[in-house]
This record gives structure tokens, sequence and C-alpha cells, in this order.
């Protein structure tokens, strides 16, 4: 059995052993019942704990350069009284998001790939791989906002001043600033990282724990700094053109006036973009900070107890780094000056009472972050390609060092970054790192409330404090601030995502993992069935509900192709009956065999259910399925069987390409080969029958007397729509209906309830799609000495205009062909007393054939009213004789007799 890590292409055709994140395992041929488990990687492999591997890249990942280097920005320009409200937002949408992640990471085994784990295999791989695929670029964005922040605090300490050059005062102002050096700069940070994260991820759990020490000593120094400084003039130089202006501002230390002054919004012009700020942008870069969250999720697969560390790491994270935060916020609006906060992002430095402790916690974080996305992004796109859900785009990605570190994906993830180094500007790339982890956010959001909705026995995760309310609630926040942030940038990755969606959904294979799209089907089918009361059916809503019984799909897809069409968005059952008796077997021979007919029914494109039974005769079989199959308000109104006959049609699957190609496989164990090997080849002539004369009447019997129309389909095997309905055809092809008993002419009734239902049939025939060019024939048998026949045909005709039917009525003189019955033969007391079908003569059959088959006029199929079968079984024979007659030779046919009433005039 394939695991949930076993990649997609693999599923059911080989395991991965050996070690990589994706193996697989299968229970021993023993009676000792055994828990399969997703398989694991050695445990040598997977050594990070709750606190080096979450809670530190976590924390470092919220804290990145926003704690350095945009406090200032944010209050600035929203003020403190917005910049809380900004920070509450932002907190309770990620803190919804961590209550769906702790929930999915306790409900089993999490692996490499962090959220995109948790994603497809919850959602399926089309959501998994297109939000897996944008929260990767988000992850490649953000590691590129972090080294372009860190390259902006590199220059406002080192960067070369304006009209400095030429007086020789340089001092530490050395590094020359311009567009491509700064991509320089970035590039030679970015170089690092990757160094560090080739090497893998133990070399990174070290370096981010001596960065964590170093960021908080930093810290430290900055809310000591708030109470041992005291209020000083900062000077700030700016560069206008060719000239330099010099800003004079105030950190006035704890001081209500400043308060006051920084208590509301004052948005201006962002010194680094020149564009006017708004709420929007500055929450888009200030959310920025917090969506750090997925830092340790991402580096699942290097977890020991990723179950465990994932939710008590996440969550121990995100309360303290809002607490830092609120304090920061706090603090930097008692002390700071407003133009010192929008005109000096790095203002740290300057009331620290050792500046060069701010710069190393700037760089510290910076780099950290840097390192932590890059890594965490390579994991997720390692993730990505061992699943093959993009080809051989993504497939060098899978290749690993012998620790496991994959390197490949590693480098695959430095080239993108470092393309997007190239936009330059931190605050421009920010609101699009912003979008992307929010889709990524509501993607969780939405896995946890469908696995709560799903309402599935084995959704028991051990973390309890989240609801479905809370699900809803993270996915609307998330989608509201994505629009909020950025309504262009929302809507094209609402986009992208859809297009991602598609493409991997037609390219992808059938994973293994479970689709919660079956479960949340389950469930509202389920609750609608219950709903669907039998005792409230009416025929205004009716609609045929078919069970069509195969003996074998080689002699029967064109049949199963017809009656697709006929269903009218009714119940379609394939109905089979293997003989034998369970009592003799050793296994069920039922169950293996539904892949096969299901794999059939996907060939064939028909919206059909299958069910198959196992009975000592066809007869009980059919009886069983008539009883049991179908559910509810949803079960077989009407039995629909081949013709019983010596006709032996050709194999179907050797004449539909689509049986032909033998490389072609459904990625449910079932290629072209096995499933031509499982279906016995076509009777031949000499062969007998399964099914005796007298038994398939019994069946007929058995259908009418359980109340179930009954339909006897022949020559179906004739049907080719695709002539049918050429365009290169000169003439629409015909639907002819013959609502008269042919095999009693005189009877009083000619319109009954089993002619309206085969008006109702071929009018919901008419109603398909690909029939609604062909035109609806209904002929009228009458005598030459009946007088009344025009009030007949206007009676017919005012019954069709009721009915809502559009056809042509069409006379047709039978004189010839009643006189041959058997009837017309005797006087009226022996007509009296004879009633016996078994009198009509082969004269008269094949009269009446003559007259259907000479009234042709491209008729693609028949209508004929079927009798019902005689109540003594020895006329059987007698009985299947003459429907053999009767219909020989006219192509596609359906006799039917109908017991429902299925029309109604009413509204």
């Amino acid at each position: 059995m394939s695991s949930e890590t076993s990649p997609l292409l693999n599923y059911r055709l080989y395991n991965v052993a050996g070690g990589g994140f994706a193996e697989s395992c299968s229970a021993p041929a023993t009676e000792e019942v055994t828990i399969c488990t997703s398989g694991s990687q050695p445990d040598d492999s997977r050594k990070l704990s709750t606190f080096f591997g979450v809670v530190v890249p976590t924390v470092l990942s919220m804290f990145s350069i926003v704690i350095f280097m945009r406090i200032g920005f944010v209050i600035g320009q929203a003020g403190f009284l917005e910049s809380l409200l900004m920070l509450i937002v932002a907190y309770v949408i990620i803190s919804l998001t961590v209550l769906s992640v702790c929930a999915i990471s306790t409900n089993g085994a999490v692996r490499g790939g962090g959220a995109y784990f948790m994603i497809s295999r919850t959602l399926g791989p089309e959501f998994g791989g297109s939000i897996g695929l944008m929260f990767f670029l988000a992850n490649v964005c953000s590691c590129a906002v972090y080294i372009l922040g860190l390259v902006e605090a590199v220059l406002d300490v080192f960067g070369e001043l304006p009209n400095a050059a030429g007086t020789g005062h340089r001092g530490v102002h050395v590094l020359p600033q311009s567009y491509l050096y700064d991509v320089l700069y970035a590039s030679s940070i970015l170089l690092l990282c990757l160094l560090v994260c080739l090497v893998g991820a133990q070399i990174y759990a070290k370096t981010s724990f001596l960065i964590f020490l170093m960021v908080h000593v930093v810290l430290i120094t900055i809310f000591v700094s708030f109470f041992a400084v005291g209020p000083k003039t900062i000077q700030i130089v700016k560069q206008s053109g060719n000239a330099s202006q010099t800003i004079l501002t105030n950190y006035t230390g704890f001081n209500l006036a400043t308060l006051q002054h920084n208590f509301m919004d004052d948005y201006s012009v962002d010194y680094t973009t020149g564009s006017v700020m708004t709420f929007a942008t500055v929450f888009a870069v200030m959310f920025n900070g917090c969506t750090g969250i997925m830092a340790g999720s991402n580096m699942s697969g290097d977890l020991k107890n990723p179950s465990y560390a994932i939710p008590k790491g996440t969550i121990i994270a995100v309360i303290y780094t809002l607490l830092v935060y609120l304090l920061l916020f706090l603090m930097v609006s008692f002390t700071c000056d407003r133009v010192l906060l929008q005109e000096d992002y790095g203002f740290f430095r300057q009331i620290n009472i050792w500046p060069p402790f701010v710069v190393i916690g700037v760089y510290g974080a910076s780099l950290s972050a840097s390192m932590s996305t890059l890594i965490g992004a390579s994991r997720i796109l390692h993730a990505l390609a061992w699943d093959d859900l993009f080809g051989v785009l993504l497939s060098p990605a899978k290749r690993t060092s012998k620790t496991g570190n994959p390197w490949v994906a590693v480098l695959y993830t430095w080239f993108l970054v470092q393309l997007v180094l190239f936009a330059g500007k931190l605050n421009t790339i920010a609101g699009i790192v912003t979008i992307f982890f929010l889709m990524a956010y509501a993607a969780v959001d939405l896995a946890c409330l469908s696995l709560e909705w799903a309402s599935a026995p084995n959704f028991r995760p051990t973390f309890q404090l989240f609801s479905w309310h809370t699900c809803l609630l993270g996915i609307v926040g998330c989608l509201v601030m994505m629009f909020l942030i950025n309504p262009v940038y929302a809507s094209c990755g609402i986009v992208l995502m859809l297009i991602l969606l598609v493409v991997i959904h037609y390219r992808s294979p059938t994973s293994s993992w479970g689709y919660i799209s079956q479960a949340l089907i389950f469930h509202q089918v389920r609750k609608y069935l219950l709903l669907l009361d039998v005792r409230k059916e009416h025929v205004k809503f009716w609609r045929p509900q078919i069970l069509l019984m195969v003996a074998n799909p080689r002699t029967s897809a064109q049949l199963i192709t017809f009656i697709n069409d006929l269903k009218k968005g009714g119940l379609f059952v394939l109905g089979h009956v293997e003989i034998g008796d369970l009592d003799t077997l050793p296994s069920d021979p039922i169950h293996p065999q539904y892949n096969f007919w299901l794999s059939l029914v996907d060939k064939l494109n028909v919206k059909a259910f299958v069910d198959l039974t196992l009975s000592p005769s066809v007869r009980q079989g059919v009886q069983h399925l008539l009883r049991i199959t179908g559910l509810g308000g949803m079960k077989p109104n009407t039995l629909v069987l081949g013709f019983y006959d010596q006709c032996v049609p050709d194999d179907y699957f050797l004449c539909d390409p689509a049986f032909q190609d033998t490389k072609e496989n459904d990625h449910f164990g079932v290629d072209i080969a096995s499933l031509q090997a499982h279906f016995p080849p076509v009777r031949g002539r000499e062969t007998s029958k399964s099914l005796s004369e007298r038994e398939y009447v019994a069946i007929v019997s058995d259908a009418l007397k359980m109340q179930k129309n009954v339909c006897l389909a022949r020559y179906f095997s004739a049907m080719n729509k695709k002539d049918l309905f050429a365009k290169t055809r000169p003439e629409r092809v015909s639907i002819d209906v013959w609502p008269l008993d042919l095999l009693r002419p005189d009877s009083s009734h000619y319109v009954d309830v089993c002619s309206l239902f085969l008006l109702q049939m071929a009018c919901v025939l008419t109603m398909v799609f690909s029939w609604k060019a062909a035109r609806l024939r209904i002929f009228l048998c009458i005598e030459s000495g009946d007088e009344s026949w025009v009030k007949k045909e206007e009676k017919l005709q005012e019954l069709l205009d009721k009915l809502r039917i559009k056809a042509t009525i069409k006379i047709v003189i039978w004189d010839e062909v009643v006189a041959l019955h058997w009837r017309r033969q005797l006087s009226p007391q022996e007509q009296e007393a004879g009633r016996d079908l078994s009198l009509v003569s082969d004269d008269y059959l094949r009269a009446a054939n003559r007259m259907v088959l000479e009234q042709r006029y491209h008729t693609a199929v028949r209508f004929l009213y079927l009798p019902r079968p005689p109540v003594d079984t020895a006329h059987s024979r007698r009985y299947l004789q003459q429907l053999d007659v009767l219909t020989e030779g006219l192509g596609p046919t359906l006799l039917i007799h109908g017991l429902t009433p299925v029309t109604c005039t009413d509204l």
C-alpha cells in the first residue's frame, strides 16, 4: 500500500525505498494485523528539536528586518493607534492560521514540505500544488525582501555620503551607492546564505541559534536605551539631486506630548520609494514581519517530532514576538519625534547606548531571516518536485546529498531569489510577498475547515483549540486583507492560483493521499439523500433512473453510451451478475472487479455507477440488484436488458482506439492490457448462453412485478453516433415512435400509460444536446375504413401540445397488416374466448416488421411498445420468437413497457 508520502507517479507502480522523504509501507503476509505508517526517514536525519527547529527560526523570521528597520516607518506613517490596530489585525489573522496549522500537524505524521505538505495531503494535489508553488514564490520574494533590507541597513552606515567624495572626509562611508551596486551587495549576501544552506540544516540551525542570541542581546540594549539615553537632537542628512539636505529632529525620551503627537496617522512620502503611503501599503510592510509563522513548519522534514514541535514552537514564537512588538510600539511612540521616525528608518542606531549593537542586530536578524526563507523555500520546492506535480521542470530538484540536503532545490531557489533582487526596493516587493503569504494562510485555514466540515472519523487532532469558526474567520480575514493591501496583486494572485490548479488537475496523476473533496461530497450527499423523501415524489419531476444489465462490455459499449444519453440527469447504474456461490469460494470475487468496471466507465466517458453481485443464477442476481441498487430516493425505476437473440456483435474493444493504447494507465492499477484481459472475449455462435429463454422472460416478468419499467435493446451495436450526426450528412436523422401494441392492434386504449412512457423516453432523448438535431416522428396506424382517423390524429396532436412535445405525426394505413392478425380471422364470440398472444402468426409479425421498415427515413433509433410477457412460462420461447420476428433488421430498437405515469400537463 502506498503511503501519503509516495510520489504520485509511483503510486501503485513501485515503492520507493531507502530514504528520501517518500517511503512506502506494506502489510506483511501474515495473520498479524499491522498499522501502516507513512514511512519514515532514518532517525539520525531528523535531529532538530522544538526550540532549535521551530522557535528559533520562527522568531527570527518574524523579527527579521522589520523589528529594526520598519518599526519607525510604521508608527511614523500610521501613528500609534493605527499601528496598534494593524498589529492586532495581523496577529489575529496569523493566530487563526496558527490554530489551523496546529490542528493539521497534530492529526498525523508531517513530512518534508511544511505548509505545502499539509495543504496537498488535505486538499489534494491541485490545491496543494498551486498554493505550494505560490508559497514557494512567497518565500523566494521574502528572502529577497530580507536581503534588500540588510543592504539598506549596510548602506545607512557604510554608504557613501552625497558629495563626500571630494572632501576627503569619508570615514566609514566608503561603499558607493547606485542601483547596480545595490544589486551587487545583495547578490554577495545571497551567496553567503547559499553557502550555509548548501552545507545543510544542521549548520543552519547552529548559525541561527547564534544569531538568535545576538539579536536578543541587541533587543535588550534597545529596551535599556529607552531608559538610559536622555533627550537629544539628531541630525539626518538627505541627498536631493546633487545637493544634500540636513534635517534636525529630536529624541525626547518618555514624553506624553510625544505620544500625543504620534497617536494619530500622518501618511507621507516614503523616502525609499518616493510614493505616498496609505494604510494598505504600510500594513503590507508591517505584515511582512508576521509572515514568518511557517518558518518552523517549513523545516518539518528535519524535525525529530514535527507533530509535537510545530504547534508548540509556533505558538510560543507568536506570543513572544507579539509581546516584543507591543513593547517596542509603545516605547517608540513615547520617545521619538515623528520626523525622526519618517526620515530615518534606522533610528534605533541613533538612540542606542552603543550604536554598533543595533547594526549587529540588523545584520544578524536579516541574515538569519534570509537563510530561513531560502532553506524553507528549497524544502517546499523539493517536496513539489518529489510529488512530480510539474514534471521534468522540477525533476532535478529531487536530488539530495548523502545527508539528505536537497542541494539542487537550494540552487533553484537561489537563482530565483537572484532574479527578484533586480526589483531593487524593499517596499516594492513587500506587497507581493504579503499577498502570496496571505493566500497560503487562507489555504491552510481552508484545509482545516474542510477537514472539520467533512466530519471524517480519522480527523481527530490532539490540538483541540480550534473550530470551523476560527478557520472560516481566518479565510475571510486573509481574503479581506489581500484586497485591502492591493486589489490588483490579490486578483492576479487568485487568477494565477486558478490557472495552476487547472494545469495541475489535467496533467497530474491521481494521488494516493486521499481527497478531502471526496469526504465533503460524501458528507453532503448523505445529508441530501436523507432529505430526498420518496413519499414526496411527483410525476412532474420524474426522470429515468436506469439499471442496465451488462453481460460483457465488449458487446455492450454502444448501448451503454446510448443509455447514458437517455438518463436525463437521472441515476444510471451498470449492473452485472457473476455466477457463483460464496459458500464454495475462499473470498469474494466481486470486490476486485470494481476497479476494472470503473475504469471502463472512465474510458467510455459516461456518468454511471457500477453495481456487481454474486448469485447462483442471473435471475436471482437481477432481483438482488433491482432491490438493493441505489439509496433512499435514488433507486432504479427502469430496467434495460440486451435483446435475447443469436446475434454475435463485433468486439467494441478492438474498434475503439481508446482501448488500444497499451501505454495509457488510469493510475488506479488498471492499464489497457489488464482491462482487455479482465473482460472475456466475445461469445461465439457455437457457445451456449449462460441464460435460458425461460429465465430471460422471467427476469422481465420479475421487473414488472416489482413495478419497474422494462426496456429491451436490440441492434445497438450497429449504432455509430459520429456517422449519425456528421456535418456532411445531408438529412437530419429521425427518432421513430410506434406507441401502439403491435401484437394487439385492436386495443381500445390507443394511448395508455405505456404509450405515454414511450413518448416521454423519446422526448427525453431529443433533449440531450447531441440528439437535439434529430426529429421526432410518431406513427398513427389506421385502417382505410376508419372514418374517425382525423379525430384520432387531432386528439394525439392535442396530447402532444399539452405535453409540450415537438413531434411530427405520421399516418400509416395498415389494412394489409392488421388483416393477418388472428383476431380478424375469428368471429366476435371466438375473439372474446381467445386472448392468447401465442396465436399471433409469423405472417402478421413479418408484415408488421415490413411496415415499420418501410417507414424508415434516416431513422437513428426506434421506440416500440413491448407487450407483457405471458403468465405461462411454457410460452416464453414463443414470446421471444415473436419479438425477434417483429424487430428483425430494424436497426437500433428499444422495446419499452412502462408502468409508471411519467407525463404531466399541470404547471
